[in-house]
């Protein structure tokens, strides 16, 4: 015990110290086709640096057998992407500090827009003054088989914003959970689309726009793209939110849920907003003292983690996975000035906040234990010892997520700092654990 509690205290050091300081420069990656299941070869595959905007730093293909390998300083010192081009469709892969393998996935193309669902349409408003700020995001199914990438370079999914709306930025992700700027082509009355490659399993869709919201009121005309998709709407109960069909979904994370179902294609829903964004409470200060209210979590290809779920009507429950993981990564990656109140964002995604692994410390009555029998510290200490190992796991993977963010330039320095002194705490309280 006393090996391994100076070896979490020296992992401890090195989570704290810059990544720069932790790990080497050297890659070696394979190329599969998840389509086939083979590995590919002469692929060429790209190392990107994310700091400063996805600059590519190394060009080279994979060998016979699928393999490449990179050298650079920056593998470990920060977050970096692995590119393979397959066809010529981009494929990414998030490459961490700490990883020296990596296993990069291509898919066959298709161009059948079938290859794709729209499960979920998902729309949080959040009053800013006189401004609405709007985030919306597509929840996207790719279940086909076999297995293959829906793609077209001249856009392959296309969406709509309201009349008077300012894009402010669009991104995408795959299954891996590393959402993707894209550039948006314009189709001209305020629609859009984007080239991605949506690869078998779960997809999203995200993008932000500003409205006038003068008075406090507004009504927005929300165009409806892709049929059959549930609408969720959220916003914060200081909002009064109504629209011919919409049902009341209760709350989640204190802001209010509404659905509607059955839009038609090219159709339009309006909605009317009236109020304002609800002023700072106790639970904010107590968050960013470092306090265990912390509500963001960052947008995977699962459900976030750290996160206290409310209760969800029936009618919801299939979807609070979604909203709870999805729109929290939507409003972190986003960057959207909405965090004078947390809120349910999206990954989903996940929202990329950080989720801060709650302490292992042992209970009093642990503490107190040794009067059970001569085996019951022991066998305390090894239930101690094992949560504080998969604590440390979690915490390694926030302080990545958040590494990411600040290198994507998804994150103000206010927030990174913020954020960063939180699983600062929880390492140091783990340590005294």
């Amino acid at each position: 015990m006393k090996v391994r509690r100076i070896a979490f205290v020296a992992l401890g050091i090195l989570l704290l110290m810059p990544f720069s300081l932790v790990y080497g420069a050297t890659v070696h990656g394979t190329v599969k086709n998840g389509t086939t299941g083979k590995t590919v070869g002469d692929v060429e595959v790209i190392l990107i640096q994310l700091q400063g905007g996805m600059q590519p730093v190394l060009n080279s293909k994979t060998n016979a057998q699928g393999q490449f390998t990179f050298d650079h300083p920056s593998i470990g010192a920060q977050p970096m992407l692995v590119r393979a081009v397959y066809k010529g469709i981009n494929f990414h892969t998030p490459l961490p500090p700490g990883r020296n393998e990596l296993e990069v996935e291509v898919f066959e193309p298709s161009r059948d827009p079938k290859t794709i669902k729209v499960d979920t349409h998902f729309v949080v408003f959040q009053p800013n003054g006189a401004t609405l700020e709007v985030g919306e995001e597509f929840a996207i199914k790719n279940d086909s088989q076999p297995a293959q990438a829906y793609f077209r370079p001249d856009g392959n999914f296309e969406f709509a914003i309201p009349d008077g709306a300012s894009l402010k930025q669009i991104a995408a992700q795959g299954p891996s959970g590393m959402p993707v700027v894209q550039a948006p082509i314009d189709r001209g009355k305020n629609r859009y689309s984007v080239a991605y490659a949506f690869r078998p399993g779960e997809n999203g869709v995200r993008f932000s726009y500003e409205l006038p919201y003068g008075g406090n009121a507004a009504t927005i005309k929300l165009p409806t793209v892709y049929p059959g998709a549930r609408l969720v709407l959220v916003a914060p109960p200081t909002v009064q939110v109504s629209a011919d069909g919409l049902m009341s979904g209760g709350q989640e994370q204190g802001m209010n849920l509404y659905s509607r179902d059955g839009l038609a294609a090219n159709s339009i829903l309006a909605v009317s907003l009236s109020g304002t964004a609800p002023p700072p409470s106790s639970n904010d200060s107590a968050d960013a003292d470092g306090g265990p209210q912390n509500r963001e979590a960052q947008q995977g290809s699962g459900p976030s983690s750290g996160v206290a779920i409310q209760a969800v009507p029936g009618r919801l429950d299939g979807l609070k996975w979604y909203i709870v993981g999805g729109f929290l990564c939507l409003f972190a990656l986003m960057a959207m000035i909405l965090a004078r109140k947390p809120v349910v964002a999206i990954a989903g995604g996940p929202s990329e906040g950080v989720a801060v692994p709650p302490s292992p410390r042992p209970s009093k009555k642990t503490a107190s234990s040794s009067t059970v029998g001569p085996s019951a510290p022991s066998a305390n200490l090894a239930e101690v010892d094992a949560a504080v190992g998969t604590s440390l796991d979690a915490l390694k993977d926030t302080l990545f997520r958040l590494e990411l963010r600040r290198q994507a330039g998804t994150i103000s320095a206010d927030e990174y700092n913020q954020e960063r002194a939180r699983a600062e705490k929880v390492l140091r309280d783990l340590v005294r654990g």
